[in-house]
């Protein structure tokens, strides 16, 4: 089974987080990891799970303007090209259902304010017909710049054996 996991990272924290998801889903499946501006027009046809994850900016994903902003501030790890936003937006419908989960980074000070990337760019993918195994996940840093915080890598990781183990269910649940 093959997984790709598109991430968007300004301070390097949710690349970190993508990589442990990776970690555990490797348990399970092949997994490749691609920073979204190096990631396909559209997941191959012989993909078995999607997983797309990014920093929240403004209770939400970023924009180019937010991503503008965390540069001004010191933000070393931004690659040319789209965010998570414009991606997922280019993306084709997925006529099958494909299986997906969604993931953020955000600070944890705002952990209880409503607003997540994670839940945004799930909500984008369910319109293009994929179908959301997971509940979308978020992790906490420091602050805007990180670090993450304790534990955080480590239940990345937990979390990645989970989406691995519900995509296999729903593999085995569907037909192809």
């Amino acid at each position: 089974m093959r997984s790709l996991v598109i991430y968007e990272s300004l301070w390097g924290n949710t690349e970190q987080v993508a990589h442990a998801i990776a970690a555990g889903l490797g348990e399970t499946f092949t997994v490749e990891v691609v920073e979204v501006s190096a990631a396909p027009a559209a997941p191959p046809d012989d993909m078995d799970l999607l997983v797309v994850g990014g920093p929240t900016h403004a209770f939400s994903m970023s924009r180019p303007d937010t991503r503008s902003e965390a540069v001004k501030r010191g933000a070393s790890n931004t690659a040319p090209g789209p965010g998570i936003r414009e991606w997922v937006a280019n993306l084709p419908t997925a006529i099958d259902g494909s299986p997906m989960a969604s993931f953020d980074t955000r600070v944890e000070k705002v952990r209880r304010l409503p607003g997540s990337a994670a839940r945004k760019a799930g909500k984008l993918l369910r319109r293009l017909g994929y179908a959301q195994i997971l509940d979308p996940q978020s992790f906490y840093v420091a602050d805007v710049e990180g670090p993450l915080l304790d534990g955080e890598l480590e239940r990345s990781r937990v979390w990645g054996q989970r989406l691995g183990e519900a995509a296999r269910g729903h593999r085995q649940a569907r037909p192809r």
